[in-house]
């Protein structure tokens, strides 16, 4: 397989971390306050990381104790000098010399419009991260894929000899492993577009940026898809001119920003150089030619990356099959929470399939999906919050399109279970949040997996 892209400079490290003003402070007896400390470890890692270095650490979160208890069993023994909960205390980012901002919050929070009136520096977990980290990152972005991509890159870089560390929004932070990375290990950094938002102006880039896809999604955060995709391009647009900026040349939107990447903007293999794969779909296909494209900057062998790529099993609730019953394919894909990531999952699907979707909308519109409902499945039931909306979607392409709404993701699977016949397939792909009735996207796929083990149970029976 021939190279298609030039590799990074490993002399790269001194010039990133010399950019950088967090790194060279101190922050002992320093008051620092966390705001949000969430429930997916970003919180957790900061606190950890700030009180270790000698910080007076306040935490702030919205919501009560019972919801946050793993988050606060998880510090036990660190020293966090209060914990306020229920609200957010004004004078906790009046009296902070430091906030850090969970990625969920808007960068418009009264209290960080106050933190920064009193001079307060407003940074996030990720950008602590980056600035203190001693190793070559390479950031990966999109609105659907992020993870699935980073896991493939992970795995080629690491069947290729380097030392990798994968975080972000994957899941969990970097920061308790800083002591245990080295200028020649490689960091695969999952970054969504609330992470990129919190960046601040003197924020350290990763050295290779992945882009695989920009559509619409969270515009009820971003306000905009101008705003929301801004979020993103900042990666290609800031890059330093030794960078590498990796861009899906597949995806229109992506493809456009050639123009104003800095750096070396290339293109990913092509389609036809990625070998056959266990996950299905042409997005993956992209997927995995954008992520063969990073761990090639990186000097891994073209032979390496294709074992690789052979040997990725792909991530739970992406499309994962869960089971076959009685002839009838069942698949979780949970974190399909956008419309575009949804027709990707019916395209790789293909015909004879009955579509599970619903939730909370994040603005996008579900117009597209719609036309592809209509077009390629058989029939759909829509839970939850946002389930009379896309029913009302499809019913204006095709009202004799069979579909119906439920409150309930049990209720919609039963609905289409019944309808089903052999050969057939039902796909929970939800369009949508799932924050109206699940904890997150895992939640709600878990949720569905028991669902379908208790279907199983009864029609063995």
């Amino acid at each position: 397989m021939a190279a298609r892209v030039s590799t990074l400079g490993l002399d790269a490290d001194d010039r990133v971390r010399s950019r950088h003003v967090l790194a060279r402070t101190c922050w002992t007896g320093r008051r620092v306050t966390v705001m949000g400390l969430g429930r997916h470890g970003g919180g957790v890692g900061a606190a950890r990381y700030l009180t270790n270095q000698g910080a007076i650490v306040t935490i702030s979160d919205a919501a009560d104790r019972s919801t946050l208890a793993e988050s606060i069993a998880q510090l036990q023994g660190v020293p966090i000098a209060e914990f306020k909960l229920g609200s957010h205390d004004p004078a906790d980012f009046e009296s902070a010399e430091l906030v850090v901002v969970n990625p969920a919050i808007r960068p418009e929070h009264d209290c960080l419009r106050l933190a920064r009136e009193r001079g307060a520096r407003l940074t996030s977990e990720i950008e602590l991260f980056l600035a203190e980290c001693p190793a070559r990152v390479i950031g990966v972005t999109g609105s659907v894929g992020k993870s699935t991509t980073c896991s493939m890159l992970a795995s080629m870089l690491t069947a290729g000899g380097r030392k990798t560390w994968l975080g972000g929004n994957i899941g969990g932070s970097l920061l308790g492993e800083l002591d245990k990375m080295a200028a020649g290990d490689w960091v695969v950094l999952e970054l969504s577009s609330f992470q990129l938002a919190h960046l601040s102006d003197c924020a350290r880039l990763p050295e290779i940026t992945v882009v695989i896809n920009c559509r619409a999604n969270h515009l009820d955060w971003h306000g905009s898809f101008a705003t929301y995709s801004a979020a993103k391009q900042r990666l290609v647009r800031e890059q330093a001119a030794s960078g590498l900026a990796i861009l899906n040349q597949f995806d229109a939107e992506v493809a456009s920003w050639r123009g104003f990447a800095k750096g070396v903007c290339v293109d990913a293999w092509l389609l036809d150089q990625v070998p056959s794969l266990a996950v299905a779909g042409d997005h993956n296909r992209q997927n995995a030619a954008c992520a063969a494209a990073a761990a090639e900057s990186a000097c891994v062998d073209a032979s390496v990356i294709r074992r690789a790529l052979q040997d990725f099993i792909g991530l739970e609730h992406r499309l994962q099959l869960v089971a076959e019953i009685n002839g009838r394919r069942i698949y979780n894909d949970s974190k399909s929470t956008t419309p575009h990531a949804t027709i990707a999952a019916l395209e790789a699907i293909g015909g004879s399939c009955w579509l599970l979707a619903g939730g909370a909308s994040k603005g996008a519109s579900f117009d597209e999906l719609a036309s592809v409902i209509v077009g390629q499945a058989k029939g759909a039931a829509f839970f939850g919050k946002a389930r009379e909306q896309l029913g009302a979607s499809v019913e204006s392409r095709c009202d004799s399109f069979r579909w119906t709404a439920t409150e309930q993701l049990s209720e919609a699977l039963e609905w289409c279970w019944e309808r089903t016949e052999v050969g057939d397939a039902i796909l929970l792909s939800p369009a949508c949040a799932s924050f109206d009735q699940f904890r997150d996207f895992e939640d709600r796929g878990e949720k569905f997996c028991e669902l379908v083990r208790m279907l199983a149970e009864r029609v063995s029976h």
